[in-house]
């Protein structure tokens, strides 16, 4: 186990901007690979505005890429940004990682709790 905390705010932030089901349903979606707007669009039964909303969030949090196509700027390819979940990974891992809980006795109370 490390000794390094996890940094609470950054994860805090994920985890806001990923408890939105629809940008959790287009996370899971790019896990596929790469989508276009439209793809999103449709395979999500989500309007384009409604799209363009998600990712741009999920963007500004840096889950994911944005590039638009050079030929025609309509098309806008969206892919999850490998090292921030990567990080995102190992964050949540080492947060949420068993051998960080350790025993303690409350310092007030009547008497200390049971053990689980």
């Amino acid at each position: 186990m490390t000794d390094v905390m996890p940094d609470t705010q950054q994860i805090a932030q994920w985890l806001k901007v990923l408890a939105e089901p629809r940008r959790l349903a287009i996370v899971q979606m790019l896990m596929q690979g790469t989508c276009c707007n439209c793809e999103i669009s449709a395979q999500l039964g989500l309007a384009a505005n409604l799209v363009s909303h998600h990712t741009t969030v999920l963007r500004e949090a840096g889950l994911v890429t944005t590039e638009r196509d050079a030929e025609d700027a309509r098309w806008i390819y969206v892919a999850i940004n490998r090292p921030a979940l990567a990080e995102l990974h190992a964050a949540l891992g080492a947060f949420f990682d068993p051998a960080r809980i350790q025993e303690r006795v409350p310092q007030c109370g009547p008497r200390p709790p049971r053990s689980r």
